[in-house]
């Protein structure tokens, strides 16, 4: 299947994958059903997560259908729904060789999950965050020589607005919504560098993803006043792609030969990133300062296992 990536990037294939390939990504709609369905042409037996079933469903059309693909009940904003989704994936399976985190919310109101955290924290990092681990052994046991087994984490070039706020980590003092997700695609992005530390030399290996500014309904919580501020800038307008452009680079993280070796590595546009320019305004390609922080990312890792309960 040609996956189609941003203009003047080419073209790539899929090759169907030499051995059966276990992942496990979320589904609901957008890039995350052409994620689904880019990686259903490797022949790979698909896990699909959702927090509506039946809307999962009609999203994937024909491929929900498919013997190879098993839909798995999953509500982000409730940790223990994490935890009851990872305990019905392992029941099934022992083995993961693909862990794709790309469900999440963006620039929504000061609103907390089930478990008391502001929403696009919640929902985009500590629910990935408390899944990835639970599922970690099991992705460890799937690695080997031929191909070692990936954690792909979807960030944001919105990681530039915000580093971690350590210090209010729910933003109950001044909240406000870039910021705050800001904050929380930081957290997306140093998950996977964490992993990359953690298991790396095990066989496990992850990477950060921008996925590119996506024709979805991601930005439904958006007012028309923050609308017209974006649709202004010339920049992130040319950039713009529709969903399975968008998920071409997530599909290259979690397949492509080419990366072996490079884990740990933030990826737009189908290709390994670098850091970005300011010079080209807060939308040109590239990874922030802060985007390697090594001290900052353990800090996080340490506090995220408190907040999931996993210390």
């Amino acid at each position: 299947m040609p996956i189609q990536r941003a203009p003047g990037m080419g073209a790539r294939r899929l090759n169907r994958l030499s051995e059966t390939k276990t992942s496990l990504a979320s589904c609901s709609s957008g890039i995350g059903v052409e994620t689904a369905n880019a990686l259903s042409k490797t022949g790979a037996k698909l896990y699909l997560t959702a927090r509506n079933i039946e809307k999962a469903k009609k999203a994937l059309g024909e491929l929900a259908e498919s013997p190879n693909v098993h839909l798995l009940h999953l509500d982000q904003e409730s940790l223990d729904s994490v935890r009851g989704c990872a305990s019905a994936f392992l029941a099934q399976n022992s083995r993961l060789d693909i862990l794709v985190a790309n469900a999440g919310v963006m620039m929504t109101r000061k609103e907390t999950t089930k478990d008391g955290f502001e929403l696009q924290f919640g929902v985009n990092h500590l629910s990935h965050f408390l899944l990835i681990n639970l599922l970690t052994p099991a992705l460890l046991s799937a690695s080997s020589p031929s191909f070692q087994s990936r954690v792909v984490v979807l960030s944001s070039t919105g990681h530039k607005f915000s580093s971690i706020n350590f210090e209010d980590i729910n933003f109950d003092g001044k909240f406000e919504a870039m910021q705050a997700y800001g904050q929380s695609k930081t957290a997306n992005l140093w998950t996977a560098n964490e992993i990359e530390r953690r298991y790396g030399s095990n066989g496990l290996h992850a990477f950060s993803v921008h996925p590119g500014a996506v024709t979805t309904n991601l930005g439904q919580h958006m007012s028309e006043e923050e609308i017209k501020a974006v649709t202004q800038d010339p920049t992130l307008m040319a950039s713009y792609m529709n969903p399975a452009q968008g998920a071409a680079t997530s599909v290259w993280a979690a397949v492509s030969k080419s990366l072996e070796g490079q884990g740990g590595s933030y990826l737009e546009n189908c290709q390994i990133s670098t850091a970005h320019d300011p010079a080209g305004g807060i939308w040109a390609p590239g990874y922030g300062e802060h985007a390697f922080d090594t001290v900052g990312a353990k800090k996080l890792w340490d506090v995220s296992l408190k907040y999931v309960s996993l210390d």
